[in-house]
């Protein structure tokens, strides 16, 4: 069933709009946390996770590795088990890509066999630097035909010791084994080759820290490296921040409508990396404060353009940008963003498909993107299956009325809620 996003013509205004964004939890914390508590001794409680369908994914699939996860409507409790899993176990990861990254590690940590299966989707992303890390580590491990998901794991704990990783594709690689470093029977230390998305790792060691392994970063003049001490975790209460990814949407749709959108609790000491997006938007012109426990971005005219920006480390949000490029005065250059290709979708050419489609001058490369400045068509997003393709296209379509999705169910990954709460923001839609 076709959505038509939220259709609104907002000019900038003498005195904008204040409005208040109700983001859930981060899907990256959430996750990770959810890991972590269930590896710590006691238990933890997490205010304000996520609950999503990736988030929902990786809670059943931890009940189904042993661990009690209690939830309530605004804080779970995870009774953790204080060490690696024992098999066997089938494991469901649905289209949670974090599920299919991390949880391998934890059980080639512990005991018996494991079966890791997924999603179609799922099931065609690559896995191939963590196998191999995971067989050099002492897990036999058996992918599937593409060389991922289905992917069979025997597990006899694993020796810790000395690991060089390709890291060049994906940061998750490096997250999965670094959450389960200290479940290992030795110290681990990665050298990490071509890391892409830093922002998550510097999150990754920041949880960890808090739930009490002892993590060094280890540099030398050929790159880094990052040490990790067995011990296990102690459990905690962690609260979830809000999560920058999804926040970007609404901090853009306030600099295209003119108006104000502040996320509480999402600040300057946010473990999210993503929340440099709001740099990309005062670069094109809105007014940005980042405050100790609030971010508010305020729409002051038309997009500015005419730049270029590296979005390597922060890939998640460059289709936020890019969706609503058109609107800019100059043309906008993405780059460093390679890796994208290989998400949910093909985000470069999922978002260049789509700009084409209505009618705006792409240009794409195999880490680039340049939109031109024009006068989107009204049109149907090919969401590709991908959250956030359907949400980016969603800002634009507060300025293009008769856009509509094809799949805006999609944007339940990580936001079931998403499009209520643009339309309780920015008014009811136009069918």
């Amino acid at each position: 069933m076709d959505l038509a996003v939220a259709d609104v013509r907002t000019e900038p205004a003498t005195a904008p709009r204040a409005l208040t964004a109700r983001i859930p939890g981060s899907k990256s914390i959430t996750n990770r946390a959810l890991l972590l508590a269930a590896a710590a001794s006691g238990t933890t409680r997490l205010d304000g996770p996520l609950d999503s369908e990736d988030t929902v994914a990786f809670r059943k699939a931890l009940t189904d590795l042993g661990v009690k996860v209690e939830t309530g409507p605004d804080a779970w409790l995870v009774h953790g088990t204080g060490r690696a899993p024992t098999g066997p176990a089938r494991i469901w990861c649905a289209d949670a890509g974090t599920a299919a990254r991390f949880l391998p590690v934890l059980a080639a940590a512990g005991r018996g066999e494991f079966l890791f299966e997924g999603s179609e989707q799922l099931t065609g992303r690559p896995l191939g630097p963590l196998v191999k890390a995971l067989a050099e580590l002492g897990a036999e491990v058996r992918p599937g035909a593409g060389g991922g998901l289905p992917l069979t794991i025997d597990a006899r704990g694993l020796t810790g010791g000395e690991l060089l990783l390709d890291a060049s594709t994906s940061s998750q690689y490096l997250t999965g084994l670094l959450l389960s470093a200290p479940l290992m029977r030795e110290p681990l230390t990665i050298a990490v080759n071509g890391l892409v998305s830093r922002p998550y790792v510097a999150m990754t060691l920041a949880l960890m820290r808090s739930f009490g392994a002892e993590v060094t970063i280890l540099t030398c003049r050929q790159g880094g490296s990052v040490r990790v001490e067995p011990g296990g975790y102690t459990g905690r209460t962690l609260r979830i921040e809000p999560d920058a990814s999804t926040a970007s949407y609404f901090f853009a749709a306030a600099a295209v409508t003119g108006t104000r959108v502040t996320v509480p609790h999402l600040g300057r000491d946010s473990l999210q990396g993503d929340l440099r997006f709001v740099e990309v938007l005062a670069k094109a012109g809105a007014e940005v404060e980042v405050g100790a426990d609030a971010t508010t971005v305020t729409g002051t005219g038309p997009l500015r353009g005419g730049f270029e920006v590296d979005m390597g480390d922060i890939s998640d949000t460059f289709m936020t940008l890019a969706a609503v490029a058109p609107l800019a005065d100059a043309p906008i250059t993405v780059r460093g963003i390679g890796h994208a290709r290989l998400k949910e979708s093909d985000r470069i050419a999922a978002v260049a498909g789509n700009l084409r489609a209505l009618g705006i001058q792409v240009e794409d490369g195999p880490d680039r993107l340049t939109v031109h400045p024009g006068r989107p068509a009204a049109g149907t997003i090919a969401c590709h299956r991908d959250h956030r393709i359907a949400m980016a296209f969603s800002v634009l379509g507060l300025r293009v009325p008769g856009l509509v999705l094809d799949d805006p169910r999609c944007v339940g990954k990580t936001f079931p809620g998403f499009h209520e709460e643009l339309r309780r923001l920015f008014g009811e839609q136009a069918r």
